[in-house]
């Protein structure tokens, strides 16, 4: 692990100063203007979390974490369709977890999210199940981390790894590996639309995503961190090699080192070919910063050296590639410097490849270097997330595993 860094932290802290006062998100009603207060991905949801980060490290205000709860409570909380880990009874339950830790804090408010959760989790579950058993194709919204079943897994990994809900969610990932009946070569969860989760002429015959916001990455890491954590769920081994079997197959290598693609069409299966242009930026979303900590977490749990090496020296030849990082002009989180920071820094203590901690403070000069731009308030592409992963390299711990929404621990 890498020495914390005085840089890092002062940046980190100037950033949740400005972030303190939540006045803007309480002048209007929720909604209206600002984004839902609910968001995880961009409301004040997002920026809890970095408060709830500071308090639970001694570096921030417990006050003003609480503070910021309540903004992101306030409104009618969605349980419906829409909710997911980064929206809603999810979003809020996944925060106020973060805040209370074991303190016993929140006990009641936390029951009463919980149940939610779970309610929302039993219907998504029971319309997946449904789904495999008519043999259909899944829709991304499916099992994806933003707005799917692997989001809520997360969640209930993180907060209850021991409960049947826990199991039950696990369980369905890997049945959402297992072929089904007379689909040809494509994998089961291969989707039938675009990557923006709407059919598309564009996308006639759909796509495979590889990516850890909304594809089979996401999967592959929280079945990863079960096998891991000793979660006990019947053929979880044998999913992740079933992913990681399809990811092999489109693993690409160019002069700036390895690298999977974000998403592959039937037109590229057919072909077997993936066009070098087509590597994505190395963002957490679709890039190396997700998809190599992923494959990193599958060769742990898979006791697979050659993998977990692999994944390392992919993410080593990002750090050490000029081109490679400008191709992240944002901060963010997802789309950002910032994802390829926090991802490598979860790399760091895991790797066979310890020259991954030395590059740490080059992303972290970069990072701070980048913040001089405008950009929003939000966790996944606005400066919380930057700072939440300032933060944590800047005191050397995540204490309240604000990243685990990301699946990188």
């Amino acid at each position: 692990m890498s020495q914390p860094s005085t840089e890092a932290l002062a940046a980190a802290n100037a950033i949740a100063t400005a972030l303190a006062n939540p006045q803007p998100w309480t002048a209007e009603p929720p909604g209206s203007g600002l984004v839902w207060p609910q968001s995880l991905w961009a409301g004040a949801a997002g920026i809890a979390l970095l408060h709830v980060e500071r308090a639970r490290s001694g570096h921030g205000s417990p006050r003003t974490a609480h503070t910021w709860l309540e903004v992101a409570a306030s409104g009618t909380l969605t349980a419906a369709a829409n909710a997911s880990l980064f929206f809603g009874a999810p979003a809020l339950a996944f925060v106020t977890h973060a805040a209370a830790g074991t303190s016993g804090r929140y006990g009641h408010a936390l029951d009463r999210l919980n149940d939610a959760v779970t309610s929302i989790t039993r219907t998504r579950l029971a319309e997946a199940h449904a789904r495999i058993d008519r043999g259909e194709r899944p829709p991304m919204r499916e099992f994806d981390l933003i707005r799917g079943l692997t989001g809520l897994g997360a969640y209930h990994l993180r907060r209850h790894p021991d409960r049947p809900i826990s199991r039950d969610v696990l369980s369905y990932l890997v049945r959402l590996t297992e072929p089904l009946p007379a689909r040809g070569e494509l994998p089961p969860w291969w989707t039938t639309a675009a990557p923006n989760g709407d059919p598309s002429s564009d996308y006639p015959h759909g796509h495979g995503n590889l990516g850890m916001s909304h594809g089979i990455g996401a999967a592959l890491a929280l079945l990863s961190l079960a096998v891991l954590r000793n979660v006990p769920v019947a053929g979880a081994k044998e999913a992740i090699e079933r992913i990681c079997a399809w990811t092999d197959l489109w693993q690409q290598q160019d002069s700036a080192g390895l690298w999977w693609p974000g998403l592959v069409t039937a037109q590229q299966v057919r072909e077997c070919r993936i066009d070098p242009s087509l590597r994505p930026r190395p963002s957490w979303c679709y890039g190396i910063s997700g998809t190599a900590r992923a494959q990193q977490l599958a060769g742990l749990a898979l006791a697979d050296e050659t993998r977990q090496q692999t994944a390392e020296e992919a993410m080593l030849a990002t750090l050490r590639d000029p081109a490679q990082l400008d191709q992240l002009p944002e901060i963010g989180l997802c789309h950002g410097t910032a994802g390829l920071l926090q991802a490598a820094w979860r790399m760091a203590p895991d790797a066979r490849t310890p020259q991954i901690s030395d590059e740490l403070p080059r992303m972290i000069a970069r990072l701070t270097a980048q913040l001089a731009h405008s950009t929003p308030p939000g966790l996944l592409d606005g400066a919380a997330g930057a700072a939440l992963a300032l933060h944590t390299t800047g005191t050397g711990a995540a204490a309240s595993g604000w990243d685990a929404c990301l699946l990188l621990a």
